[in-house]
C-alpha cells in the first residue's frame, strides 16, 4: 500500500488483509497452523513467520518505521535475543549502551559467555564513549533511546555515522519512543527492535516483539529465528494489528499527559528530580528535539528522602502499580524492584537507579485525575 503516506492512515490501513468472501471491515483471522503444500514460493508455516496474519502485520509495522520488512516475535526479549544472536558468533565483540533495559542486560551477562561472545558497555552516552570501546573484533553497537528508566537520549545520527565509518551494524530498542515519536532508520540506524507488548499493543493484554530492517538483514535474522522458535500465535498477531490502528491517537494523548505531569512534578517539594526529555533542563532535550517528533509517554522521578517509594505506589488508587508500561492506563513502579531487579546494586547505582526512583507510564486518562491520584497518595504518607 505504497500510495499511503500519512502516519495515521498507515496505522489503520497498512498491511490490512481483505475479507474477500464476506467484505468484513477488519482483517480476517487465519488461525490455521497448517497450510497447503504447492508450487508457491511461500511455504506457509507459523514458525517460518510467514502466515497471512504475520505477513500483514509485518507490512504495517515496517511501514510505520520506514523499514523494508521485519519479523514478529512472542516477546520483546525474543526479538532482542534473536536479533543479537543472528549477528554474532564466538569471538565477536559488541558494544552496548550502559543503561539499557534490565532484561536485555541480564540476557547479555547470562547468555553471551555460553556462546563465547565478548561485550563491553560504553561508559557514557556520547559517541566518543562508544568509539573508545571499538576493537578489531567489534561487529556492532546496540543502543536504547530514550533509555529505561532515566530517559537518556543518544544522538542516533552520530552513532550511525561512527558505526558506518567502522563497518559496524547498529541496533536500537525503540520501545519507549514508538514509531509515533521516533524513526531511527531515517537517522541511519540499521535494525529497530520493539517490545510490542508496550506501545504497539497498548492495552496491557498482548506479549509480542518486533524486529524491522532491510530485506537482507531480516533474511539473516530469520535464519536464526526459525530455529529458535520465537514466533507469535496467530490470534495475538491479529490482536496486535488491531491495536496498532489506534497507536497514533493513543501515543499523542500519552505524550501530552507526560509533558503536563513532568512540569507538575517539578513544582512539588516532595520530588527531588524529574527525568523527561521534553523538559528544557533535561540533558538530552536538544538532541531529542532534533530526532524525535514527540517526547513520549514515559517519565521517571525521584522522591525526596523520607518518602517511602513502596508506600507511595501502594497508596495510588487509580494509577496502577504494575510491572509493565505503555498501556492506556497510567502505571507506576520502582525500577529497582522490577525492571532492573536483575542488576546488581552496584550496577543500579552506577546508572542512577536508586530506591527513591519511580518510573511512570502516562495513560490516556484526564490529566487532572492523574494529578489528584498522585497527590492523594502523597498526602496519606506525608
Amino acid at each position: 500500500m505504497n500510495r499511503l503516506s500519512d502516519f495515521k492512515t498507515l496505522c489503520v490501513h497498512a498491511g490490512e488483509l481483505k475479507d474477500t468472501k464476506h467484505g468484513g471491515a477488519i482483517s480476517p483471522l487465519y488461525a490455521s497452523t497448517s497450510y497447503v503444500f504447492d508450487d508457491m514460493d511461500i511455504k506457509q508455516y507459523p514458525r517460518y513467520f510467514n502466515t497471512p496474519n504475520q505477513r500483514g502485520l509485518v507490512e504495517k509495522v515496517a511501514a510505520l518505521e520506514g523499514a523494508e520488512t521485519g519479523l514478529i516475535f512472542g516477546s520483546g526479549m525474543a526479538a532482542v535475543s534473536t536479533a543479537l544472536l543472528s549477528h554474532l558468533k564466538s569471538g565477536d565483540h559488541v558494544i552496548f549502551q550502559d543503561d539499557i533495559y534490565g532484561g536485555t542486560r541480564n540476557f547479555i551477562k547470562m547468555e553471551f559467555p555460553k556462546y563465547g561472545i565478548d561485550y563491553s558497555f560504553a561508559k557514557g552516552i556520547e559517541v566518543e564513549y562508544f568509539k573508545s570501546e571499538i576493537t578489531s573484533k567489534t561487529k556492532g553497537i546496540y543502543i536504547e533511546s530514550p533509555s529505561n528508566p532515566l530517559l537518556k537520549i543518544i544522538d542516533l545520527k552520530a552513532i550511525s555515522e561512527l558505526a558506518k565509518s567502522e563497518s559496524l551494524w547498529t541496533m536500537i530498542d525503540n520501545t519507549f519512543a514508538s514509531p509515533v515519536n521516533q524513526k531511527p532508520i531515517s537517522h541511519g540506524i540499521d535494525i529497530v527492535i520493539h517490545s510490542a507488548t508496550k506501545y504497539l499493543g497498548g492495552h496491557s493484554d498482548i506479549s509480542a516483539g518486533v524486529v524491522v530492517s532491510s530485506k537482507a538483514i531480516i533474511k539473516k535474522v530469520f535464519e536464526s529465528a526459525k530455529n529458535l522458535g520465537g514466533n507469535l500465535s496467530e490470534y495475538t498477531v491479529w490482536l496486535l494489528e488491531r491495536s496498532i490502528k489506534t497507536l497514533f491517537i493513543r501515543v499523542q494523548a500519552q505524550n501530552n499527559n507526560a509533558m503536563i505531569l513532568s512540569n507538575f512534578l517539578q513544582e512539588q517539594d516532595w520530588v527531588k528530580k524529574v527525568y523527561y526529555p521534553g523538559l528544557e533542563n533535561h540533558e538530552g532535550h536538544n538532541t531529542a528535539k532534533k530526532q524525535m517528533s514527540g517526547f513520549g509517554g514515559m517519565l521517571s522521578f525521584n522522591l525526596v528522602l523520607g518518602i517511602e517509594t513502596k508506600k507511595f505506589l501502594m497508596g495510588l488508587e487509580m494509577i496502577k502499580p504494575t510491572m509493565s508500561l505503555a498501556g492506556v492506563e497510567s502505571t507506576a513502579l520502582s525500577p529497582r524492584l522490577t525492571s532492573h531487579a536483575l542488576l546488581s546494586e552496584e550496577e543500579r547505582q552506577a546508572q542512577g537507579i536508586n530506591e527513591q526512583m519511580v518510573r511512570f507510564s502516562s495513560g490516556i486518562e484526564g490529566v487532572e485525575d492523574i494529578k489528584n491520584d498522585i497527590l492523594q497518595s502523597i498526602s496519606k504518607i506525608s
